[in-house]
């Protein structure tokens, strides 16, 4: 039995960030933001080609079951996704999520180990994210968190402008480049 991180799944997006067509490519981590006392955990699915969160979820365990859930909101057909990038850690690379993907007929690609710039644009849009929704922030509950990173992403995705997209919102981009 082989861990995560010695998976034979390599590579395929190989740092090519730059997407010409809508849902090809999507990325996905986690982050972590305080309710009350606790860790809690964010999970989007993030699509490269307008770089839109396309799907995301939150709860108290960083797991696949936060992931799978992710997937759930989605609106688009998950056939068609073409490849989900990600690290290699073990809520993404596991039994469970390994056979979403196959029922999607959907692609995967792993980060090389150690190696956070396979996964830049995920890691951008984190950063905005800590910066823009979690930053000194303590939740009251999971019901609060939930309702505030559905506005969140709501305004991320229609009215946050983006310079990698000539300064348009995601939705922005999508309608005038189809």
């Amino acid at each position: 039995k082989t861990g995560c991180n010695e998976s034979p799944v390599g590579n395929t997006l190989n740092r090519q960030f730059h997407q010409e067509k809508e849902l090809k490519v999507v990325v996905s981590d986690l982050t972590y933001v305080r309710v009350q006392q606790k860790w809690h955990y964010i999970c989007v699915l993030v699509d490269l080609y307008n770089r839109e969160i396309i799907g995301y979820s939150s709860g108290p365990n960083k797991g696949v079951r936060l992931v799978y859930r992710a997937f759930s909101t989605v609106k688009s057909d998950l056939s068609s996704l073409e490849l989900f990038h990600t690290d290699r850690g073990n809520e993404f690379k596991n039994k469970l999520i390994d056979q979403a993907l196959e029922t999607f007929h959907i692609g995967r690609s792993l980060s090389h180990k150690g190696t956070p710039y396979d996964n830049a644009a995920r890691e951008a849009t984190f950063k905005t994210i800590k910066t823009e929704f979690i930053s000194n922030r303590v939740f009251p509950n999971q019901q609060v968190l939930d309702l505030e990173l559905f506005d969140y992403v709501n305004w991320f995705n229609n009215i946050r402008i983006h310079g990698s997209l000539d300064y348009q919102t995601p939705t922005e981009y999508k309608l005038t480049h189809l």
